[in-house]
C-alpha cells in the first residue's frame, strides 16, 4: 500500500512570505474567474482545476509552489494531485481561505473585489471549527500572532 501524502496548507500571510522567497502562485480557478479578479504578484500561472490533469506537467518539480483559488478547496485538490503525482510535499502547499482572504487582507489583487467579496463573511484564519493546526510555517500555532 502506498503512503498517502498530506498537503500542507499555509495562511495568505505566509504566501506573501514564500512569493517574496521566489514562489510560484498556481491559481486553479477557471479563465472567466482571474478575468475579473487576480492575484498581483510577480509569478503566478493560472491552470484551471477543468484542464489541471492534461496540464499539471507545466509545473517545475524543483520550485515552491503555492496551490490558490477562490476559497481554498480546488487549490487543496490540486495540491493532493500533485504530491500524488511525485511532486515534492515539501514544495507544494495549499493557501487556505483563497482569494477570498487575500482581499480581506488588503493583499495586492487586479480587478474587482466585489465580484467575489458580496457573499462571503469576514473570518479569522484560526477558526475554531478547523480539527488542524499548522505547524511552525504556518499562522495557527498556539505561538502565532494570529495575524493572518
Amino acid at each position: 500500500m502506498k503512503t498517502q501524502n498530506l498537503v500542507k496548507e499555509i495562511c495568505p500571510t505566509t504566501t506573501q512570505k514564500w512569493v517574496k522567497e521566489g514562489a510560484l502562485l498556481v491559481d486553479v480557478r477557471e479563465k472567466e474567474e482571474v478575468d475579473l479578479l487576480a492575484f498581483n504578484v510577480p509569478n503566478i500561472v493560472n491552470i484551471p482545476l477543468s484542464e489541471f490533469e492534461d496540464r499539471f506537467q507545466e509545473l517545475p518539480k524543483n520550485q515552491k509552489m503555492v496551490m490558490v483559488c477562490k476559497s481554498g478547496g480546488r487549490s487543496l485538490r490540486a495540491a493532493g494531485f500533485l504530491i500524488n503525482h511525485e511532486y515534492n510535499p515539501n514544495l507544494v502547499v495549499n493557501m487556505q481561505h483563497g482569494i477570498v482572504r487575500w482581499v480581506q487582507k488588503g493583499f495586492p489583487v487586479k480587478g474587482n473585489t466585489a465580484s467575489i467579496m458580496n457573499n462571503e463573511q469576514a473570518s479569522g484564519c484560526c477558526d475554531t471549527s478547523n480539527d488542524f493546526t499548522q505547524g511552525d510555517s504556518g499562522c495557527c500555532n498556539s505561538n502565532a500572532n494570529n495575524n493572518c
